[in-house]
């Protein structure tokens, strides 16, 4: 019987995530042409998708949205800077990127109120607005929404090479109490959807931004910490797997074979299965072991990118996209680097600033250069933005401002997007949106739209109850 007759259409696309049907990438066409009898069938605005993940909480006021005609206690000490396009202004301190604002726009109307990093950070991870029952900000659990790369995980192809589709770097988000945030993870989606994780700084976090050359603390200022590297990852495997992190193909065959009871225990499990599968291409693609090893990079590539965390991590990102990875989240800071809640100006201005605007601009320059702009959406925001108002958290301690759900500015670029756009405005104090209030929700539709997954999708969580894909519409206006 032939898997799309017409009269099954509504059965085969509520049957759940294609990968849970046990169906290949290949069908998506299909699935596609099934939502829309008749029509055309829409191919994908992107070959992959980068999210750019800025914990802590990116003040608009001081990037992408300055009110400079606001009272003295909520324009800040920054000042605008014209962008190649006309009437489009930002932060002077990422002269970079407003160089190259023909190939990016913005969206200074993303919404949804959560003013608290652990909740702030699943919603914007995951594309829900909605806390799930039981959320613990404390710690990840099996009933949190899954992730927008756990979901790449399940849904995009799987390659005949079981490269993984989505992969996060260059760690893990933890607190540094070692509180690791929600919302980064496949929860209800199951474990053995979880993105990869390729910890390239795994550390306990105790410094912020982008080591060594932008490292420091947001109370003392530069620091240095000579035990931080940038190294080839360690493979982590989904939370509750015992297989050990493994270095290479040998030893990875060798710790298989010694494991014989283990293997016996799981051979009935997925999860573990796929994800021996995919050690096994990472740690054998020779393209992916290239794509690792930044000593054979050309070192005015590194100069451009920047020779720190940053600069490393988005040069790493474009390097496994080109190896086949279609979704690369990159958290640009563990340890909520950009929580500036005292010292917000200079703690921006000396650290934050320079590094991302120069290794996002890199990014962006050469993916355009190449042609791959066109193919890779990019998208870069925070967990929230911060407060209208400027404050202190001591009588000491120098000013800045606190968290704040109620408006943020996120950048897009490339996948189709159109180049010098600006979707929506805040007032006049940047506190709430004036116009055109974009969600999470429209934000996540947007990178699943980009890579072609078609708005009837729906996947299975692990008790078997079907979910959408899609909780809002894309954004419009940016294609």
């Amino acid at each position: 019987m032939p898997l799309y007759h017409p009269a099954s259409r509504r059965d085969v696309l509520q049957a759940g995530a294609i990968s849970l049907l046990g169906l290949g990438m290949n069908h998506l066409t299909g699935l596609r042409a099934l939502a829309a009898p008749g029509a055309a069938v829409a191919e994908p605005r992107a070959k992959s998708v980068i999210y750019i993940f800025l914990s802590g909480g990116l003040a608009q006021q001081e990037s992408f949205d300055l009110k400079p005609d606001a009272p003295m206690e909520v324009r800040g000490e920054f000042k605008p800077i014209r962008t190649r396009t006309p009437g489009v202004h930002i932060c002077e301190h990422l002269p970079r990127l407003a160089k190259l604002s023909n190939k990016w726009s913005l969206v200074r109307s993303l919404t949804h109120g959560n003013s608290d990093h652990s909740q702030g950070h699943h919603v914007m991870l995951t594309g829900r607005t909605d806390i799930p029952l039981g959320f613990d900000p404390s710690k990840p659990k099996k009933s949190d929404h899954p992730s927008i790369a756990a979901l790449a995980t399940a849904l995009l192809p799987k390659r005949k090479d079981n490269l993984p589709p989505a992969v996060v770097l260059p760690d893990k988000l933890v607190h540094r109490t070692g509180r690791t945030l929600a919302g980064q993870f496949a929860g209800t989606l199951g474990a053995q959807h979880d993105p990869w994780f390729l910890e390239m700084s795994p550390y306990h976090p105790k410094h912020y931004g982008a080591f060594p050359q932008y490292l420091f603390h947001h109370e003392r200022g530069f620091e240095t910490d000579d035990a931080l590297q940038f190294r080839a990852p360690h493979l982590s495997l989904p939370q509750g797997l015992s297989l050990d992190r493994v270095m290479d193909r040998v030893s990875l065959r060798n710790s298989l074979e010694q494991q014989t009871e283990n293997l016996t225990e799981l051979a009935g499990d997925t999860s573990f299965d796929s994800y021996r599968q995919a050690a096994v291409s990472l740690l054998g693609n020779k393209k992916v072991h290239e794509s690792f090893n930044l000593d054979k990079v050309d070192p005015k590539m590194l100069d451009r990118y920047g020779r720190h965390s940053f600069g490393w991590s988005l040069l790493m990102a474009k390097r496994l996209l080109e190896s086949g990875v279609r979704m690369v989240q990159v958290n640009l800071g563990n340890n909520e680097t950009w929580d500036t809640h005292q010292a917000a100006w200079p703690n921006l201005k000396n650290f934050l600033l320079p590094p991302m605007d120069q290794a996002v601009s890199a990014l962006i320059e050469d993916l355009d250069a190449s042609g791959q702009l066109d193919e890779t959406l990019i998208v870069m925001g925070s967990e929230f933005g911060r407060t209208p108002r400027i404050s202190s958290i001591t009588k000491t301690a120098l000013p800045g401002r606190d968290h704040w759900g109620h408006v943020q500015s996120v950048m897009l670029a490339g996948g189709g997007i159109q180049g010098g756009r600006v979707i929506g405005s805040s007032d006049k104090i940047a506190g709430y949106p004036a116009s055109d209030p974009q969600t999470p929700e429209n934000l996540s539709a947007t990178i699943y739209e980009a890579l072609g997954l078609p708005r009837e999708l729906m996947w299975h969580d692990f008790t078997g109850r079907p979910q959408p894909v899609y909780h809002g519409a894309p954004i419009p206006g940016l294609v």
